[in-house]
């Protein structure tokens, strides 16, 4: 959708699609109510300034929506085809990565009580072992910091996928 088919819709209609950007509904709330945004990249500096905040809270209701990472997003809604393309780099794993992808998300929610989540968009599975591995080995606040930011570039990636600008075709035909 373009910005303003974004910009006229009824306040549930944003909030909603806001939601499959991040599922943390006072940030959706916001978004709403800030309309309307002159431009694409107004739109993301909001959604961006609005996610600097993030909460442990924020960050723990929003991942309930999060599948792990290897597994496949349950469902037919905008969020679970969102993460199955973000996460189609998986179909290229090999059975050792994928089993060893496997064995980290059972560590890291033994470890930190979540799902274990990067931004899949644009790395390969060997990255995102690396980044697991990499991240069993924080803190809680750190690792809480670390998540909170994937979050937010996954919502922001997901916000640039759904709305483009006014001389741009809409996203459905790009």
């Amino acid at each position: 959708m373009r910005i303003d088919e974004f910009n006229a819709l009824d306040a549930d209609a944003a909030r909603a699609t806001a939601s499959v950007w991040a599922a943390i509904p006072a940030w959706a709330d916001e978004l709403e109510a800030g309309r309307p945004y002159p431009s694409v990249d107004a739109l993301a500096a909001a959604a961006a300034d609005l996610a600097a905040v993030w909460s442990r809270i924020d960050l723990d209701a929003a991942l309930a929506h999060h599948p792990r990472i290897g597994e496949r997003a349950p469902g037919t809604g905008a969020e679970a085809s969102a993460s199955r393309r973000e996460q189609s780099s998986m179909s290229t794993a090999t059975v050792d990565v994928a089993e060893r992808i496997a064995d980290g998300n059972r560590r890291y929610e033994e470890r930190f009580g979540r799902v274990f989540l990067i931004r899949a968009a644009g790395r390969s599975p060997e990255e995102m072992l690396a980044e697991l591995e990499r991240r069993l080995d924080n803190d809680d606040a750190e690792e809480a910091r670390e998540a909170t930011g994937q979050l937010a570039e996954i919502a922001l990636l997901r916000l640039r996928s759904t709305v483009t600008g006014p001389d741009e075709p809409a996203s459905e035909e790009r």
